[in-house]
């Protein structure tokens, strides 16, 4: 079972929403920041991205930094922009993309559940990051950007969601980036409350979809003020949205590289691939990836053979990883070198061809999408999946639900 509590969301005043509303702190840089919140003082950037007030030459990693995102945050309460509901809620909250719609149910999630491995991750995170996102909440005592959380299939829950849908006004209706559609509705009946959290407890396990380095940060803040004694009922819990499964959908998650192409480079590929010339740049099925080097793009297959039995090393990425990134280039490690790349599906593999034709990058890969059943496999199995392995679309804008930590 898991633990799925309502909580007094503090969100933005309605006609604000899309003003305030902005896409999540890690899919873009300080300067990309600065200028989307440019002319805009409602910007949730002010908050989650608080160098973008201070001097460019501080680092935004300085405590400056995380003092002024809690400044602002309690700016924007005050000034009313954002207010805390009096009493304990559920939200839903729907993306809709290209014709395909995701709901999600806004709630409060356990890090007990989490450190026993009820909420289960397929990737590792890195200490720094998480540093950063530590010191934000404890400036903010706030879980300030919600972790994006799936579950397998439950028809009752799902029933609940449609219906409540079909039955209720939305409490925010507005259009952002890459022309998605964002919908919430407010769950402010106690009773549907109550049993939305009776049916997760018959649920299994919880799985981050996205929002590994805020997950282990909001967690290690709890732990924290439980060991200080500083904790309250509510810093035992973090902020979450989860989607069913069957809803969700992983775009690909492409690689560029700058590196020295040897001159026998598609005989030393061939002993690991089918090599094909092509006009596709896109990978159409599971097992194929596409190449791009030279202005020439190229179908590189696995052979059935050589597929794995582990699930993780069955991955195409993995595979692509060990038997080219790592045995020709000798990329060990692509979290931290600097001669790879990485670019979502979002942007399309034109966007390849375009960063090939510079001086930085002179070889592409364009990977077959990742697949739901694939992430939760790897989870259940208590493995990792390699990193850049999955890009979720559409993106869960930061800005329309803040959990208060209530320990200040």
């Amino acid at each position: 079972m898991v633990l799925v509590k309502a909580f007094k969301g503090i969100r933005p005043k309605s006609e604000l929403a899309a003003k305030i509303a902005e896409l999540p702190y890690d899919v873009v840089n300080s300067q990309e920041a600065k200028e989307l919140a440019q002319n805009n003082p409602y910007s949730y950037f002010h908050i989650d991205k608080a160098e973008i007030d201070l001097p460019e030459t501080l680092s935004q990693y300085d405590e400056k930094v995380y003092q002024k995102a809690g400044d602002n945050l309690a700016d924007f309460l005050e000034k009313g922009w954002l207010v805390k509901d009096n009493h304990p809620n559920f939200y839903l909250y729907q993306l809709t993309m290209d014709g395909r719609s995701q709901t999600g149910i806004v709630a409060c999630t356990s890090i007990d559940d989490y450190m026993e491995g009820k909420i289960k991750k397929h990737e590792f995170t890195r200490y720094e990051k998480e540093i950063d996102r530590i010191n934000h909440m404890k400036a903010c005592d706030a879980n300030t950007s919600p972790i994006f959380l799936t579950y397998k299939n439950q028809a009752a829950i799902q029933e609940i969601v449609e219906n409540w849908k079909r039955t209720n006004a939305t409490l925010y209706d507005f259009t952002s980036y890459h022309d998605v559609s964002h919908q919430v509705w407010l769950i402010d009946d106690e009773k549907i409350t109550e049993q939305l959290s009776t049916l997760f407890e018959g649920v299994d396990a919880l799985y981050i979809a996205d929002g590994h380095h805020r997950s282990e940060s909001a967690v290690k803040v709890g732990v924290e003020k439980r060991e200080n004694q500083t904790n309250s009922p509510e810093s035992d819990y973090f902020l979450s949205i989860l989607f069913p499964a069957e809803e969700l959908a992983i775009l690909e998650y492409n690689r560029v590289l700058n590196v020295p192409v040897p001159e026998n480079f598609l005989d030393m590929l061939s002993e690991h691939f089918e090599i094909e010339k092509t006009t596709e740049n896109t990978s159409q099925n599971p097992r194929e990836i596409q190449m791009y080097l030279d202005d020439q793009w190229y179908t590189l297959t696995i052979p059935a053979d050589k597929i794995a039995a582990d699930i993780v090393e069955s991955l195409d990425v993995s595979y692509l990883q060990k038997h080219v990134f790592e045995k020709i280039f000798d990329i060990m490690d692509i979290r931290s070198d600097n001669r790879i790349d990485f670019v979502g599906g979002i942007r399309g593999s034109k966007e390849l061809e375009k960063m090939v034709a510079t001086p930085d990058w002179n070889l592409a890969f364009a990977m077959y999408p990742t697949q739901m059943s694939d992430l939760l496999a790897v989870a259940d199995a208590g493995q990792i999946m390699p990193p850049k392995s999955t890009w979720f679309e559409p993106k869960l804008l930061s800005g329309l639900f803040l959990h208060d930590l209530e320990t200040k």
